[in-house]
């Protein structure tokens, strides 16, 4: 059954929006401190991998309305770099872009409802929602759009009145957000290791700002794609850069460093140091609404890519069929039995710099086909040009080498995890292929 374009601006903006505001937010902070050791320094970090997000979010914008299917970088690398780098792009997006994260969601989600309501197990919750939540976008495009859109109303309406109700306390301190104690780096010191320690932060960062992206998955589902892939883009990316900076300054303001520093439940932390235990449970229920809203647009957004490789042959013909709804129904199936195996059988901690380094190899190969097809197309209709080309690209590439090239002295083990899942997607493709 062909694809309806039954999707709007306000659809893939609110996509947007969930995708990002997940784990990463409530999470990531802690850690950062634990390295970084200075509040500004932390700051800067998350401002910094906002803009990163902008500037991807600019190229993305023309190659979604110039390409205007299902699927995302698959779509993309496959036209500037051939189908086996577009194999690859997609295997790690199915693996690392979506499978992973949405396990890691899904425990983050069983862990923060355990913190309100003690009698529940984590890993149960986080595999009943799992569950739930693959039958909704298995069954019906348009119900899951609107269940999407309206969690992540929801969501945003109760983090903007945390900050607002913290921040009217009075209850924090703004020196907080100016001190520290300097970076503290594997290896020692020096600019090398600050450096290092300031790249894996933002590799970190770049975990909880994953999902920016989310709309061209679903190009082929869009109204009018050439409008609404920029707009969805510029104002789901710049909401959610705008609402971190808020939430992080409010979690650094309310407590001193030392009672955040490390601590993974950081937004937890935060509220018990301002309204005591009930506020801390009351966040933590905000926090699960949240990251189930994150596991529901990544199986909404995630399943588009299988979706794609099957229309193209390379990947099983039956995940590219939709239901009488719209809805591709086997493609969700395996993304969410993925999902399950992952959950069920891993922890939360171990994935974040593993999917943040792959998947920014796989963003940055997305903005150099933008280069490629620019100058290999020049003539190719692109109905939305990218904003502030090309330094819009230029810098999103110099950030991602930075991140990665770094990435690779500071934390080789997980980087090793990512190489070897590309390695693995380049063995599929020969298979495939035979």
């Amino acid at each position: 059954m062909a694809t309806r374009r039954q999707l709007g601006t306000v659809h893939a903006a609110a996509l947007i929006v969930a995708s990002m505001v997940g784990t990463g937010i409530f999470t990531t902070t802690g850690v950062l401190l634990s390295s970084l050791r200075s509040p500004p320094l932390v700051l800067a970090v998350w401002a910094l991998a906002g803009l990163l997000a902008l500037c991807g979010a600019a190229v993305y914008a023309e190659l979604g309305a110039m390409m205007p299917r299902a699927g995302g970088e698959y779509v993309y690398i496959s036209r500037a770099f051939g189908p086996a780098m577009g194999f690859l792009s997609g295997w790690i997006a199915l693996i690392v872009g979506f499978a992973a994260p949405t396990a890691a969601g899904a425990l983050a989600f069983g862990r923060y409802l355990h913190a309100v309501a003690p009698g529940v197990p984590p890993k149960g919750a986080a595999l009943v929602l799992l569950g739930v939540l693959t039958a909704v976008h298995m069954a019906d495009v348009r119900f899951g759009a609107r269940l999407q859109t309206a969690l992540t109303g929801l969501v945003v309406a109760l983090a903007v009145g945390f900050v607002a109700v913290s921040l009217g306390s009075g209850r924090g301190d703004w020196s907080r957000l100016g001190g520290g104690s300097g970076v503290v780096a594997a290896g020692g010191g020096g600019a090398l290791a600050t450096a290092g320690a300031l790249a894996v932060g933002l590799v970190y960062v770049s975990y909880a700002y994953s999902g920016w992206n989310a709309a061209a998955y679903i190009a082929g589902e869009l109204h009018d794609p050439a409008r609404t892939i920029p707009r969805a883009l510029a104002l789901g990316t710049g909401l959610v850069t705008a609402l971190y900076l808020a939430l992080n300054a409010t979690f650094l303001w309310s407590a001193p460093a030392a009672a955040l520093r490390g601590q993974v439940e950081v937004a937890h932390a935060s509220a018990l140091a301002l309204f005591g235990v009930a506020g801390a449970a009351w966040l933590s229920l905000l926090v699960a609404l949240a990251v189930a809203g994150c596991v529901s647009a990544l199986l909404m957004s995630g399943p588009r890519v299988s979706v794609a490789m099957a229309e193209d042959g390379l990947f099983f013909g039956a995940l590219g069929r939709t239901n009488r709804r719209g809805a591709p129904t086997l493609a969700v199936g395996l993304q969410g039995a993925l999902a399950l195996v992952a959950a069920a059988t891993t922890a939360f901690d171990p994935i974040l710099v593993y999917v943040g380094f792959t998947l920014a190899l796989n963003a940055a190969a997305t903005v150099l086909a933008a280069f490629v097809l620019r100058r290999r197309e020049p003539t190719a209709e692109r109905p939305h040009r990218a904003f502030g080309w090309p330094a819009s690209g230029l810098l999103f590439l110099a950030l991602s080498a930075f991140m990665i090239v770094l990435s690779i002295r500071e934390r080789p083990v997980e980087v090793a995890a990512g190489l070897v899942t590309v390695l693995a997607g380049a063995a599929a493709y020969r298979f495939w292929r035979r």
